[in-house]
């Protein structure tokens, strides 16, 4: 088993940043992947961000582009998201997620999640 331990999150202005993190344990072994999800309100989750085990690739949803930057620390086995120019359309609940799939962009592949958290940008 894989845990995911996610802090961060909270209110910020439209034009703000936030950061994310989540903290991977266990049997991290084979895990190819590490990601971020959200869910608004009404709406289905939606892929965010991923970045592979290594930290050799990134994906971004278009959404996000240029905007938010996911990265992670081998060391701590830490994956952050740092979401610059925030926009009222961001706001959701965000959900980190590791993967042994290769096709990180669809939730379906993510065998490990963690809490969700909130994140609301007011305008």
């Amino acid at each position: 088993q894989v845990q995911l331990v996610k802090s961060g999150g909270g209110l910020v202005q439209a034009g703000g940043s936030l950061r994310l993190s989540c903290a991977a344990s266990g049997r991290t072994f084979g895990i190819y992947a590490m990601g971020w999800f959200r869910q608004a309100p009404g709406k289905e989750r939606e892929f965010v961000a991923a970045i592979t085990w290594s930290g050799g690739s990134t994906f971004y949803a278009d959404s996000v582009k240029g905007r938010f930057t996911i990265s992670r620390d081998n060391a701590k086995n830490t994956m952050y998201l740092q979401m610059n120019s925030l926009k009222p359309e961001d706001t959701a609940v965000y959900y980190c997620a590791a993967t042994q799939r290769v096709q990180v962009v669809l939730s379906t592949s993510y065998n490990y999640w963690g809490q969700g958290t909130q994140v609301t940008v007011s305008s």
